[in-house]
């Protein structure tokens, strides 16, 4: 049997990396509402800065960034998991499903220190946990693993938003906020010492990790996952032009569920017993919808494209930077930012953060292959110690695959 190796960077497609960077970006402009209070957990839903009505900027980030972009990087992490088993099995590697639990039990130990140590709002430990579930499908049909992702995720979103639209017909569900938990999170955060906060994120992380509240969790991101699949089994993704008629189709009819499902309900007044479908469908239907941009509109902004991508490449290490950004602007043991800046604020924060981490992306792989973290996951999962400083050859096999 062969050795399993790393992927190569020849071998990468640039508009997934493009993809990868584009939703860290996203999902930092989401996690900034968390990092600033308590309002996204704890609120009443309608204003991640307050209890009173919404404001543009919550618009803005509710129909284009909210569950759009950590639904894009769930469709690129089946469709990273789909290339990584048919690598496996090209190689002849034994056991390529070894490998992948391998892989997710490392990242859940990584998402457990980072859900712990830094930050309650942790995506990795949920994404190493359904991943296990994603290696059910792997030998599956394509015509199987579709039924499946749409039975998941169309049944239950609409028996529970059917079941909470009676409700509301009797009963008032605008107002939601829990005062005690946001006056304990602005005490902890906002003015607490380490002990105080680190108390407060295992709070907020076991509140926000409730058997029900993953269980829709895993409706979500378990769908997006297998159509990630299903694209990489195609190569849907891997020759744009070749695949333009099929991606065409999937593109339009993404952006028609996107704008129903995610501008539709404000012209309803956005009621509460819409936000699943809201975020389920919608975020879904968008982040098909910006992949499949991204991958159409690669060749005209090469250059652009091409930097953001550099931090996908580094995805994991970008992600958990940004947590650590987060705590040290919003939290006391930093700036102590907690519930102090307005919408835009908040918004310019990630205007000004992001380009820093491309360009932090950009200096580290001129001298490195692998992110620090990227590089410390993949060594535990080969279980020996990757190079990771590019030599003068790597750097001209680079060059030479960016400009061909």
């Amino acid at each position: 049997m062969n050795q399993a190796t790393p992927l190569q960077d020849s071998n990468r497609l640039p508009w997934i990396d493009t993809a990868r960077g584009f939703a860290i970006f996203g999902i930092f402009m989401v996690n900034l509402a968390s990092f600033h209070a308590p309002y996204f957990m704890y609120g009443n839903g309608h204003n991640y800065w307050g209890t009173g009505e919404a404001g543009i900027w919550q618009v803005i980030l509710d129909i284009f960034f909210q569950a759009s972009f950590y639904s894009l990087f769930s469709f690129l992490f089946g469709f990273g998991a789909q290339i990584i088993y048919e690598n496996l099995q090209k190689k002849q590697v034994a056991s390529p499903r070894k490998w992948l639990i391998r892989r997710f039990v490392i990242l859940l130990v990584i998402g457990l220190l980072h859900a712990f140590l830094i930050w309650y709002g942790d995506i990795l430990i949920t994404y190493a946990v359904i991943g296990f579930l994603l290696l059910l499908f792997l030998r599956r049909s394509n015509r199987t693993i579709l039924a499946w992702s749409i039975s998941v995720l169309l049944i239950p979103v609409l028996l529970y938003s059917g079941l909470l639209f009676l409700v509301s017909l009797i009963e008032n569900l605008e107002n939601l906020s829990d005062q005690a938990a946001i006056a304990a999170a602005f005490q902890h955060y906002g003015a607490g010492s380490w002990t105080d906060i680190l108390s407060q994120n295992a709070t907020d992380w076991f509140y926000g990790n409730s058997p029900m509240n993953f269980f829709f969790v895993l409706l979500n991101i378990l769908p997006i996952f297998l159509l990630g699949l299903v694209f990489a089994r195609n190569k849907w993704l891997h020759d744009i032009d070749q695949n333009q008629k099929v991606l065409k189709r999937w593109w339009i009819g993404s952006f028609v569920i996107f704008m129903l499902c995610k501008a539709g309900p404000y012209v309803l007044g956005n009621p509460i017993w819409l936000s699943l479908i809201q975020d389920e469908f919608g975020g879904t239907a968008s982040a098909i919808f910006y992949m499949i941009t991204i991958a159409f509109s690669y060749r005209y902004a090469k250059q652009l494209f091409d930097l953001i991508g550099y931090v996908g490449k580094m995805a994991l290490t970008n992600y958990i930077l940004q947590s650590l950004i987060g705590v040290m602007l919003f939290y006391s043991i930093g700036f102590g930012l907690y519930g102090e800046l307005s919408p835009w604020q908040t918004f310019f924060v990630g205007i000004i953060v992001y380009p820093l981490q491309v360009l932090f992306s950009y200096l580290w792989l001129k001298r490195y292959k692998r992110g620090p973290i990227e590089w410390l996951w993949r060594s535990l999962i080969y279980q020996k110690k990757l190079t990771n400083k590019r030599s003068a050859e790597d750097s001209q096999k680079e060059e030479q695959t960016v400009n061909s």
